[in-house]
């Protein structure tokens, strides 16, 4: 069996005891893991997203929530499945964190991440 990991950045979650509180996040990106997005019923396809008939409606399903048929999918990180607008956000949360804080130093000026920050910038001067 592979080893659970981070729905949004595939960080392994080995070292959390199982079943996942509420309050559990990942180490690595801090997301809130017992989430829709994390469980083995999160079924995009469906008009709900949940294939579990008798689960309360989830809204927000990257937040952390209360439902009892939470269950950890193993193959819930899966990165070529995110749709580009999914991948993007993920991708502004670890850069900016998700208050819009910045949550690391400064980047390598010639690095991938700061071309980004920038490209970022440039799109929010007045």
């Amino acid at each position: 069996m592979d080893a659970l990991r981070c729905y949004r950045c595939g960080t392994s979650l080995e070292k959390l005891t199982l079943p996942l509180s509420r309050r559990d996040q990942c180490p690595e990106c801090l997301v809130d893991l017992h989430v829709c997005r994390m469980c083995v019923s999160f079924a995009p396809q469906l008009a709900d997203q949940c294939s579990e008939d008798d689960a309360e409606d989830v809204r927000e399903k990257a937040q952390a929530n209360f439902c009892d048929y939470f269950e950890p999918n193993q193959t819930a990180y899966a990165p070529g499945r995110m749709t580009g607008h999914q991948r993007a956000e993920a991708e502004l949360e670890t850069l900016f964190g998700a208050d819009g804080a910045s949550t690391s130093t400064a980047p390598d000026p010639n690095s991938a991440q700061a071309d980004a920050l920038h490209q970022a910038e440039d799109l929010f001067k007045s």
